[in-house]
């Protein structure tokens, strides 16, 4: 018989069973994709472990001094006390670290304009890969707009930008050491501008916008 169909003769098309591959695909994309979550999980745990206990250290020690800063996430979340607060802590059962998007440490002193002057780290989104950015932000003043009223002025300053796989904790903090010398004494001698001169010096300004 000829190959060909006859005429008048139904033709049956055998169709492959392309889900199968397709499936196949998907399960394996599946599992690496969870194994990447899983590696990200891990390292925002790892790095906020540190993170939380570094912004801690300073908020105890200008806590001493009668300089007071909120922070967040708040101690009440994360820590667990022997002794509040300059006593030994760990971290509560339970706390998951790694679902902490944000740490800050903002200052509470009324006087020389500090409220809002604040060190924080949060993760952002770079080609699809999750950095950990550290900045200080802090007002410089109030400006009055014709239709919005008055505003105040923000600034933002980058102290550290890097994707979380090649965090460098060594230089985070060198920089934590400089900062928090200069942030100090500058409550010490009551000068705000001492510490601003610092920051406009050595690190880069990366955004000004109004609240």
């Amino acid at each position: 018989m000829s190959p060909k169909a006859r005429k008048g003769e139904s033709k049956t098309v055998k169709a492959d069973d392309w889900f199968s591959g397709l499936n196949d695909e998907l399960q394996r994309r599946k599992g690496e994709i969870s194994e990447d979550f899983k590696d990200v999980r891990d390292l925002r745990a790892e790095i906020n472990r540190n993170l939380i206990s570094d912004f801690w250290k300073i908020w105890t020690t200008f806590n001493k001094s009668g300089i007071h800063f909120s922070m967040e996430p708040n101690y009440a979340t994360f820590a667990q006390f022997d002794d509040f607060p300059y006593g030994t802590w760990r971290f509560k059962s339970g706390f998951a670290l790694e679902n902490v998007d944000v740490i800050q440490l903002g200052d509470r002193t009324h006087d020389q304009g500090r409220i809002g002057d604040t060190l924080k780290a949060f993760y952002h989104t770079v080609n699809n890969k999750t950095n950990l950015r550290i900045i200080f932000e802090y007002c410089e003043g109030e400006h009055y707009y014709k239709y919005a009223g008055w505003k105040r002025i923000y600034t933002q300053h980058l102290l550290y930008d890097n994707s979380i796989d090649k965090i460098e904790m060594n230089k985070i903090h060198d920089i934590f050491k400089k900062l928090v010398r200069v942030w100090f004494e500058s409550h010490l001698r009551r000068d705000r501008e001492f510490f601003l001169k610092h920051l406009q010096k050595n690190y880069e300004k990366i955004e000004t916008f109004t609240l």
